[in-house]
This record gives C-alpha cells, structure tokens and sequence, in this order.
C-alpha cells in the first residue's frame, strides 16, 4: 500500500534557541515490505496466461524512507516538513516514475487552535480521511479495488497542492485541497482539487469526501494523462482511461469497533469523462461496494476478510466479484510477517489497448488490486507470503 506510516524514531535534535519555546527537530524513518509472491493467470510476454512467481515489494505498504521535522515558533505556532522517497526493494529503483521524493515533500505551518497548511506534493483529504476505515489501510493493495479505479490505494498523489486540515472539534474534522495547474494563461488547466470530512466517537467512525483531477486541455489527440495529480492507471481496467479529460471520485466509508472485531463498509463512483481529444467516446462509470471483518485474535495477530463488487458502465459494462484474506502477525513492534490472497471473477466487457494502436471493446479480464497483473481471462488468483519491517 502507498500510504505513509510515520516512525517515532528520532534522528536528532538540531538545535535550541535562546527562547525557551524554539526547539527544532528532525526524524529519519522507513519502511521496508517484502514477498514471496505467486499469481495464476497473469499475461505473459505473448498475451498469453501463465503463472508467475516473484519477489515482490510493497503488499501491506510501499517501502519507502523519509526525514520530516518541526520547528516551534513560539505561541502554539511550528513550521513543519515531510520529505519521503519510494522505492523498489528488489532493484533499488526510485519509485513513482523515478522521483526522488515521489511518495511526499511539502512544507508549512500548524497550529492547535487554527489548524494545518502544508504545499508541496501531497496526499488528497479523502485518501487522509476516508481511506483509514477502509480494509486497505489494513491488508493493502490485495484488499483494494481492480485497477484501484477510486484510488483506494492511494495510487494518486497531487503535485504543487496547497491543503487546509482542520483541528479536531468534538471528533469533526475536514480538510481541503487545490493544486494549481500552473499553465500560463490558463489557471485551472491540469488542476485538482478535493475535500473530505469525518466524525468519530466512541467504536464508530465515518467520512466522506470527493476528489477531482483535471488533465490538461488539449489541441491535438492525448497520449497519456498529464494533471497536477498522478492519475489512476494502474491496469487494463483503468489503463485506457489514462487521455480522460477529468476523473471525479466520490468516497464514503464507516467503520465499527467492537472488542476484537473491526467492521467497515464503503461505496465509491468513479467517473472517466473525455472531451474531443480523449481516447474514448463515453464517461466511464465505475460504482464500487466493499465490505471488511477484522478480527484480533491475539494482541499480535489479525486476520481479516474482505469483499469488493465493482460494476462499469457507460464506456463498457463489466462486473468484478473480488475475496481476500489476510493474517497478520507482529514479531516485535517494527516487524511484522503476513500471508495475503484473493480471487477475482470479471464477466461483461472492458476497453483495452490493441498492439497496432487504438483500443477495442473486449470481453474483460481479470486483474487484481492495483499491481497491474492483466489477465486474459476472466478471473485471476493472488497469494503473496511477506515480511515488513518498520525503522
């Protein structure tokens, strides 16, 4: 899962003022997460199914290492900072297209009283607010939706965005989001922008929110997307939709608390729309149902079971029928071992791209969570057996 997960380990303490209240501080952390992982029915080099067995890094979160930090500056007010890389553990590679700092790196100022404004590259409100009562904030990316067509997984992050986090009133809170599109004479080409809230109290939580990203505009046919955000294209149930003139996704989630168990709902649209230099002619909808059961069954073992339902229409109409499980078990409080699963079943038809160029209308296929494993037929099947290991 591509979702930050702050360590409490200290890196230093770079300084102290003469003022008693200015103290400075900084944190070095990481995350590495690592599997053994089998998938029956992925396409091979031919388009053809096969079996594939692999290392691969970044089931339950993406490994990553970051520095953030704050500095008080005195009457409730601290400038902070988060900077934090993502990265492939079986290569090296720098993640999210090969950017340095591609997971976060923004800067800015909080307070107790008024809150938080950060700018930089960043989360969207509703993966901050509606995405932890969701079963991906617990078993990651086999838990989430095909193609993470609602960004689920947090596939999407937003760049030169400036965000607003409110303070906690009474177990309300909300946040805002707009990135500037930054063209020239064009304010609002390639924008996003989003909003969410959420209230708890007691075992129950729930929130809701929107988020929409604008691809710039365009003269001449599109090749790709190209927004402030990062877009959603993870798999041949999303990958087409990559020259949409905008995506809006509407999110709300809940979650119960009840002794050891742990239950959550959630329901999402999707919504693919294209202009005259799309790839496609018809908004592609995507309405996604799932449902979550998490039981503790020791304070250092959960296990879990989830289920999404995911129907397309407009563009295509295909259905996605996805189970997962999942057991995770804590060796110490850094290290954890996992064994995750699911089995996906897709019927109807999806849009997918030809060798020779253009996309046609085919029966669909499988293609679990947001790993971007095609299938050529019409279900799929996951387990992957993994270490993480929290620094």
């Amino acid at each position: 899962m591509k979702r930050v997960a702050l360590s409490t380990l200290s890196l230093a303490l770079l300084g102290v003022t003469g003022v008693a209240h200015a103290q400075s501080s900084v944190t070095l952390y990481g995350l590495i997460d690592e599997s053994i992982q089998y998938v029956h029915n992925t396409k091979d080099a031919s388009g053809k199914n096969a079996n594939l067995v692999a290392l691969f890094g970044g089931n339950l979160q993406g490994p990553r290492f970051g520095l953030k930090g704050t500095e008080d500056l005195g009457g409730g007010l601290k400038a902070i900072f988060q900077l934090e890389n993502g990265f492939d553990v079986n290569t090296g590679a720098l993640g999210q297209g090969g950017k340095m700092f591609g997971r976060q790196a923004y800067v800015g100022l909080t307070g107790d009283q008024w809150g938080t404004v950060t700018l930089g590259r960043q989360y969207d409100p509703v993966v901050d607010l509606v995405q932890p009562l969701t079963a991906d904030n617990y078993f990651g990316s086999t838990f989430t939706t095909p193609g993470d067509v609602d960004n689920n997984d947090n596939t999407s992050r937003t760049n030169s965005a400036v965000k607003y986090t409110s303070p906690v009133w009474g177990g309300f809170q909300f946040e805002g989001m707009y990135a500037l599109g930054g063209v020239a004479g064009k304010t609002g080409s390639g924008q996003t922008w989003s909003g969410a809230a959420t209230f708890a109290t007691g075992p129950f939580s729930v929130a809701a929110g929107y988020f929409r990203a604008d691809n710039p505009s365009a003269t001449t046919p599109r090749t790709g997307w190209g927004g402030t955000s990062d877009g959603t294209f993870d798999n041949q149930v999303s990958g087409i939709y990559s020259t949409a003139k905008s995506i809006g996704i509407a999110s709300v989630a809940a979650q119960y608390v009840a002794g050891p168990f742990t239950a959550s709902l959630r329901y999402s649209n999707a919504q693919y729309k294209p202009d005259a230099q799309s790839g496609f002619g018809s908004t592609e909808k995507f309405n996604v149902g799932g449902a979550f059961l998490g039981y503790q069954a020791t304070p250092a073992m959960l296990v879990g079971v989830g289920y999404i339902y995911t129907k397309s229409s407009g563009d295509t109409g295909a259905t996605y029928h996805q189970v997962s499980l999942g057991g995770d078990y804590n060796l110490s409080k850094r290290t954890d071992i996992y064994l995750v699963g699911a089995y996906q079943h897709a019927s109807g038809n999806q849009r997918q791209a030809q060798p020779g160029g253009g996309s046609a209308v085919v029966n669909a296929g499988a293609a679990i969570g947001s790993y971007g494993y095609d299938s050529a037929s019409s279900s799929q099947e996951m387990v992957s057996l993994g270490i993480r290991h929290k620094f």
